[in-house]
């Protein structure tokens, strides 16, 4: 999600962490009050930082999962989906879209808009 949508879904946010604690993830790192904060990134040339919404590991591989909620700018959503899907392909992590009900069209057509049928979806 964008940081425009951060309070919309922090109700979200809060069900994914458990959903991932129950999975067996360990070292969480989330961008919401009473995680430590994942690593930004900066876009060169331009003011636009890009954190992933959590960042997790498991069996000793980090993952990095986004939500993936309707959103006023897909637009800046798909580019920081690929921003982050190539970055694991860089740094050998595991990426990750987690969605819930009521969400699942929008992240559907969203994915196949920018090609990026390989990420795992994790339906909630």
């Amino acid at each position: 999600m964008i940081t425009q949508d951060k309070d919309k879904y922090t109700e979200e946010l809060s069900q994914s962490i458990s959903y991932l604690e129950g999975l067996g993830y360990s070292k969480i790192k989330a961008d919401i009050e009473g995680y430590e904060s994942p690593k930004s990134y900066l876009k060169k040339g331009s003011e636009i930082e890009v954190t992933p919404d959590i960042v997790a590991e498991k069996e000793g591989r980090k993952h990095i999962f986004d939500l993936s909620l309707k959103s006023q700018k897909p637009r800046l959503l798909k580019s920081k989906w690929l921003f982050l899907n190539s970055l694991s392909q860089i740094k050998s992590y595991r990426f990750r879209l987690i969605t819930t009900r009521g969400h699942y069209k929008f992240t559907n057509e969203t994915v196949d808009d920018i090609n990026l049928n390989t990420v795992k979806l994790i339906k909630i």
